[in-house]
């Protein structure tokens, strides 16, 4: 299979006990300020096993298939391979990369609202067969392109948007469901199961109760028009706090031991993305070039400044929503960032906003947060950002490329991973681990992989 080679493509540090992540990014920041000052990810690999532990606890009747889309770093993909989660793709590259893996074709599902028709092609050449379709346009197309596919019917759940104004509803209705089944047993189509729509992080166990009542309802149309379902997709919008980890615990298993009993012979999947790699990634960002203007008078120069009134400062960064802020551009909130410089307790802070590189009123990353004054070549840590951040650039206003990424796992996550059982031999075979000493330039230079 493609990309599997006997050499490892890329390198993990392993770091020794009593070297944290805090430790890590000290040394690459060193390191940056003697050259470039250029951003970078320091993702901690362990995090991500700790989260699939997680998961096993809390829903251990469901099994992962990670979002691609969110983080598609190949160290991620293989850990979670190797951890025996499947695989959401909603593009051909993203279908590569997995396969690329060699992840079995029955563990990917492809998912993509609107697929090209080329792509479809390629998803049959390379017996990806589970597909998602929510209407009759996208049913047709994948009957003519792929007609051995075995299909999830996705269904939009009202009530998971109620509260959010931004969200859009994606998937068929439930009064649509029989139409388009009758469609699909039309052309002969297989639908083996139902995928749930939610749109954003979701605390509200109606949501759940719904998107479960409504998928039996599906379930039962199927089978009086002839079709054998399988397979129960509650989506995704995982946040991975402890309390929606327990509510969905409690009311999905409760849902599907209701609707879905293990007589059935149903199984159940979730797509959660930025519930594994969220946490595990840490962005460093350097202060490029900084303003201060008069509060409540933002048109006034720094020169206008009188000496009684206190400042706001805007902070521009190396790093903006056309590039790993991206997920800004969606309405995500972006936390207020550490600031990586020793500073007195008492030391005075600011009202200051962060914005990127571009000068472009949208390049906006923080609207307002409260620091210590900060000057140019300063550094700022953005922790949990690992979800939507790897992407390539937006624009090339800059001719910097993506961020680096730095891999570590500690010596004892490590050792857990392989008591986990992973599951699937093809994988980590492209890691190279390289103990980490923080005095090593050569060893830290070594760590370096793009995103």
């Amino acid at each position: 299979m493609k990309g599997i080679t006997d050499e490892p493509q890329y390198s993990v540090g392993l770091l020794e006990a009593g070297t944290a992540i805090c430790d890590v990014i000290d040394s690459h920041i060193f390191e940056q300020t003697l050259s470039e000052k250029n951003a970078f990810f320091v993702a901690d690999l362990g995090v991500v096993m700790r989260q699939h532990v997680r998961w096993r606890t809390h829903l251990s009747q469901i099994r992962p298939y990670y979002a691609v889309r969110c983080n598609s770093s190949p160290a991620v993909i293989e850990v979670l391979a190797a951890l025996g989660t499947g695989f959401i793709c909603t593009n051909k590259s993203e279908l590569e990369l997995v396969q690329s893996h060699a992840i079995p074709s029955e563990d990917i599902i492809y998912s993509g609202v609107c697929k090209q028709v080329s792509q479809i092609k390629y998803a049959a050449k390379n017996g990806i067969d589970l597909l998602v379709c929510d209407n009759e346009a996208e049913l047709r197309k994948i009957s003519r392109c792929h007609p051995n596919a075995k299909l999830l019917l996705q269904v939009s759940t009202e009530a998971s948007n109620l509260d959010d104004e931004m969200s859009m509803t994606f998937g068929c209705s439930l009064k649509d469901c029989r139409h388009l089944l009758e469609s699909a047993k039309e052309l002969g189509m297989q639908v083996v199961g139902v995928r749930s729509h939610i749109s954003g992080p979701c605390e509200d166990e109606q949501v759940y109760v719904h998107a479960i009542s409504d998928a039996r309802c599906v379930f039962d149309m199927g089978a009086e028009i002839g079709f054998n379902m399988t397979i129960l997709d509650i989506g995704g919008s995982f946040s991975g706090s402890e309390t929606q980890l327990e509510l969905i615990s409690n009311t999905v298993t409760s849902m599907v031991d209701l609707y879905f009993p293990s007589s059935t012979g149903v199984s159940v999947i979730a797509e959660p993305g930025s519930f594994f790699v969220s946490s595990a990634f840490t962005l460093a960002v350097n202060i490029v070039s900084k303003e201060a203007v008069a509060r409540d008078r933002q048109d006034l120069d720094h020169d206008d400044l009188s000496p009684t009134e206190e400042p706001e400062f805007h902070y521009y960064m190396n790093e903006g929503v056309y590039g790993s802020f991206a997920s800004k551009l969606a309405e995500t909130l972006i936390a207020a960032p550490s600031v990586h410089k020793n500073t007195y307790l008492d030391a005075p802070v600011f009202s200051s906003s962060l914005w990127g590189p571009s000068g472009d009123e949208l390049d906006q990353v923080v609207e307002h947060c409260l620091l210590p004054e900060l000057n140019i070549g300063d550094w700022l840590m953005f922790s949990h950002a690992g979800a939507y951040s790897l992407g390539q650039p937006l624009c090339t206003s800059t001719d910097s490329p993506p961020p680096p990424v730095y891999y570590v796992i500690s010596t004892r996550d490590w050792f857990e991973m392989q008591d986990t059982g992973v599951t699937h031999e093809a994988t980590l075979k492209n890691f190279s681990l390289v103990p980490y000493f923080l005095n090593s330039c050569q060893t830290e230079a070594a760590l370096s992989v793009p995103a």
